[in-house]
């Protein structure tokens, strides 16, 4: 099973680190990744969203991510 995962990441320099270390777990069954956050008016604001494609554990990857943050997900 293939699926798209977005990642609501509201505090991103304090969870970073968390984020990175679950998505390295996770790597070999991650084809793509995309972070997205708003420059914001000449500073780099705090929250953002990540993309991730994924070819195989999507549930598992999803529940692992669910534990920490807001996640959606679309199964093809």
């Amino acid at each position: 099973m293939k699926a798209i995962i977005g990642i609501s990441v509201e505090n991103r320099r304090e969870e970073a680190a968390k984020l990175q270390n679950i998505l390295t777990d996770y790597g070999c069954v991650i084809k793509t990744r995309i972070g997205l956050h708003d420059m914001g008016e000449y500073k780099c604001l705090n929250y953002g969203v990540v993309l991730l494609e994924v070819i195989d554990k999507v549930n598992e990857i999803y529940d692992e991510l669910s534990k920490h943050w807001h996640v959606q997900i679309m199964k093809f």
